[in-house]
């Protein structure tokens, strides 16, 4: 966890204890505030002590139970605040993984340059439904989250419309060993390289995979995107990272720049990805 988040938690915990202790009709102890927000005594202390992040619920609570409805809007201000920058998984999946979808859905729709990276899967972007409904199904068992796959992969799809929208451009690397990932069924993968293939003649689109031959300028390490030059998001195994200071930008910008480097691209990667596609089943 961050130093910024993790500082940022504390701070929230400091001013919930000061609401507690200046409660309306006086200071209330943490056992008495949990008997009123129906918790173990043990949360509130967390809560207190930065050791916790409160939920949106938990805040609702809180307020209600010092008297002060009114500090709920500041408390909730101050939790989106440093979640802006670091999204748990955990929460973001409480109903689901079209709720995310639907929040890239509006970041694609307030950009036009787009430059990512991808090491084990294909770009969401790029994804068949059925290699994407397989995806959010292996996720959804890892996350221990609700399984709304249908909606999620609806979603997902209306994301690609922008593949076909002149004022979007797409610049995309890829690492060949995402192609023979079998995160699917062969006959799905098989379908999605085609697909894959495909889309290398696209106008918007200009897609390079990195051969697992070639020689790496640095490792071939986490997925991310950037967004105009402005915003990274970077997906980790327990959050996604929204990444807009200059200097954190920058060094994706170069991390982006120097893996396009070992890429190879138009005919060429079209040739990389139908070889990896004739390794799979003739039955696929």
């Amino acid at each position: 966890m961050s130093t910024d988040y993790q500082q940022a938690r504390e701070a929230l915990g400091v001013r919930l204890r000061e609401l507690r202790l200046s409660a309306v009709g006086g200071r209330l102890t943490g056992t008495g505030l949990a008997e009123r927000c129906g918790w173990n005594k043990s949360k509130v202390s967390r809560l207190e002590n930065g050791r916790q992040t409160p939920t949106s619920d938990d805040l609702h609570k809180w307020a209600k139970a010092i008297g002060r409805p009114e500090t709920y809007d500041e408390l909730l201000a101050r939790l989106r605040g440093f979640e802006s920058h670091i999204r748990s998984w955990r929460r973001q999946l409480a109903s689901g993984h079209k709720a995310v979808q639907d929040t890239h859905l509006s970041a694609h729709a307030d950009s036009s340059v787009f430059r990512g990276w991808e090491s084990s899967m294909v770009f969401g972007i790029l994804q068949t439904p059925d290699y994407a409904r397989s995806v959010f199904t292996r996720y959804a068992e890892l996350q221990r989250s609700p399984s709304d796959t249908e909606e999620a992969v609806r979603s997902r799809m209306k994301r690609q419309e922008a593949l076909y929208d002149s004022s979007k451009h797409f610049h995309l690397v890829l690492w060949e060993a995402a192609l023979h990932a079998l995160i699917c069924p062969p006959s799905v993968l098989a379908a999605q390289l085609d697909r894959l293939a495909g889309a290398v003649g696209l106008d918007t689109l200009e897609l390079g995979v990195i051969p697992l031959s070639t020689s790496l300028r640095i490792p071939p390490a986490t997925a991310f995107w950037i967004y105009d030059d402005r915003q990274v998001i970077v997906e980790n195994w327990h959050a996604e990272l929204w990444i807009d200071d200059e200097s954190s930008v920058s060094t994706y910008l170069r991390t982006w720049e120097t893996l396009k480097k070992s890429a190879v691209y138009g005919a060429d990667a079209q040739n990389l990805i139908s070889a990896v596609r004739r390794t799979l089943s003739p039955r696929s």
